[in-house]
């Protein structure tokens, strides 16, 4: 064998090649192009760093039509195999015989970049090296292959690159690819908690849209990759994908773009532009303000900053920014903001004055008037609603709300600022009976703000309403309804308007046989909850077990109309049609 071989010298070999002081490094190369490598018949040839299939218009192509030997090797006359000729056998590199003193710095596409035992130094290895070393040390980590090399420029997912398909079918878990990103890509699709604690305000983001969106901006990564980093390219691409409305994909590239170069201001207004699309408006003031930063002229930027300003309700500072955006800006949006800062200081003297039925009139005058993205105006609106006992309104309100992360929240109003949203909050979710919810967000609170007065007592509230439904509904389970009545009703001393302490209540009389009083407390529960279908259909039948067919009768109508297909109020509502006609003396 070539190991013991008489030429064999301290030095040489392949170790010497990657670990010896010969003139392999101070050629610092700069593409794969420029390594050594062994054709079929153990010659080595040197490919030279400007070859045809870097001047080529498909790198692709270069790939698909190479050898394994690797794409700079000369091309060889063509002979046509017999039909019925044996193919000769594979013969691989390490089994070869090494070669002498002056060959054996020579690396062999099978010890370059992708070999896991063999690693390049960092200066000598070029981008289609690196996506090389990534797919590698994606396959040992991750025992699997999603990533692929599509050419010796280029990494794609397995399942992106068309008609190939992978093994055993399904789809590519797209979010394999961000182990390999740098850290400001992975960031424009990672995961936040699906749960409230991480959400403020409206629709509480859930994790399948968060995967939808790495799913939307996985292609865009790659094709990131594929440009060679080049950030202009990046933006301009962006810029297509944002005109076309695809703004995740927009916001993709444009963070490709600013991971490269950070101090570019247009890079993060542009990316400013795809948050705000995105409803991002939070997100969207940080990558503006640190535009202007970068270019304190930027008009372009100023006026995008002052209309985030606007929708958030903040008028001083959207004046200022409109100010200083030249020609970007004119006297309409000057006037704009003005008719802004009225309603907002109506909405003050209104909440002074607790003149409930004005600050909801003024509210929806804020919004409507451009701070549609102002979670303060929304919690002032819930919080009216919720004083004037119209629970089921005041969640309705605080859903049409914007949806920022917890997070971003203390960041842009402060830990105070977002205790007071987050107080808001947690009352109107333990109006609509979310109490572990409600718990969570009141916890946040005080940990912001300790001495928030407020958040301590809607604290204590939340856990003695929490505790006795909880207790409550254990006594329920066990028929101890007589027990669980009363814990209910210590429940309700904290929080009397509760629809679902309330309910529950309710089912425990009528289970006791006291159904007026179970129809007391389903009442007093619709009064502020009017769509709580469970206390409705409750009252139903305590007015059925009384003989109220008609009252009984407008219950299960309306739930019929909520919920057509329910088959027990079907029953219901024609037994109750039934015992009417009876009662009337009609035929049934």
């Amino acid at each position: 064998m070539g190991e013991n071989s008489s030429e064999k010298k301290p030095g040489c070999g392949i170790l010497n090649a990657v670990f010896g002081k010969r003139n392999f490094w101070h050629r610092r190369s700069t593409s794969t192009g420029s390594l050594s490598i062994y054709n079929n018949n153990n010659e080595v040839k040197t490919a030279s760093s400007n070859t045809k299939r870097r001047r080529s218009g498909s790198d692709e192509a270069s790939f698909f039509n190479s050898s394994v030997n690797g794409p700079e090797a000369p091309p060889r006359p063509f002979t046509k195999t017999p039909p019925n000729h044996p193919k000769p056998p594979a013969v691989h590199q390490q089994n070869q015989v090494r070669k002498p003193l002056n060959e054996a710095t020579r690396i062999t596409p099978n010890q370059g970049y992708v070999n896991p035992g063999r690693r390049m130094p960092k200066e000598a290895v070029s981008i289609s090296g690196e996506l090389e070393s990534m797919i590698v040390d994606h396959r040992k980590t991750k025992g699997n292959s999603n990533l692929v090399r599509a050419s010796s420029n280029n990494m794609m997912l397995f399942g992106n690159l068309g008609n190939l398909r992978q093994p055993g079918g399904g789809n590519t878990n797209s979010y394999n690819v961000l182990d390999q990103l740098p850290k400001t890509a992975r960031e424009v699709i990672s995961t936040p908690n699906g749960k409230y604690p991480n959400s403020v305000m409206g629709n509480v983001v859930k994790k399948p849209v968060e995967e939808k969106r790495a799913a939307e901006q996985s292609a865009s990564l790659c094709r990131a990759l594929s440009t060679r980093m080049d950030p202009e390219t990046l933006k301009i691409m962006g810029n297509e994908d944002y005109k076309k409305g695809n703004f995740a994909e927009a916001l993709a590239l444009y963070e490709a773009a600013t991971a490269i170069d950070p101090n570019k201001a247009s890079y993060r207004s542009n990316k400013s532009a795809a948050l705000t699309a995105l409803g991002r408006i939070l997100e969207a003031v940080f990558e503006c303000r640190e535009a202007i930063r970068i270019k304190p002229n930027y008009h372009r930027a100023q006026h995008r900053l002052a209309n985030l300003y606007l929708r958030l309700g903040e008028v001083e500072k959207a004046i200022y920014h409109y100010k200083h955006a030249g020609l970007e800006a004119d006297r309409d949006d000057i006037a704009k903001a003005k008719t802004l800062q009225a309603h907002l200081n109506k909405c003050t003297e209104a909440k002074r004055l607790r003149d409930w039925i004005t600050l909801i009139k003024e509210t929806d005058s804020t919004i409507n008037a451009g701070a549609d993205s102002a979670p303060q105006i929304y919690a002032l609106k819930a919080e009216a609603l919720l004083k004037l006992r119209r629970h089921q309104e005041a969640n309705e309100a605080l859903l049409k709300g914007p949806n920022f992360n917890v997070d971003d929240c203390t960041k842009y109003f402060g830990p105070i600022g977002n205790a007071n949203l987050l107080v808001v909050r947690a009352q109107v979710d333990m109006a609509a009976g979310r109490f572990d919810d409600a718990l969570a967000a009141i916890q946040r609170a005080v940990r912001l703000d300790s001495n928030n007065k407020e958040a301590n007592s809607v604290m204590r509230k939340a856990r003695a309403v929490a505790a006795s439904r909880s207790i409550g509904n254990e006594h329920f389970k066990a028929s101890k309804f007589s027990e669980a009545c009363v814990v209910y009703g210590e429940g309700l001393d904290h929080d009397p308007h509760n629809s679902v302490l309330l309910c529950n209540r309710a089912a425990c009389r009528s289970k006791l046989g006291q159904y007026e009083k179970a129809i007391e407390d389903c009442t007093h529960a619709l009064n502020v909850r009017p769509g709580y279908s469970k206390a409705r259909l409750r009252r139903a039948n305590c007015n059925s077990k009384l003989g109220k067919w008609e009252a009984s009768i407008q219950d299960y109508k309306i739930l019929q109309g909520e919920t057509p297909d329910n088959e027990e109020v079907k029953r219901g509502l024609s037994q109750a049609q039934m015992q009417l006609k009876k009662l009337h003396g009609e035929v049934v």
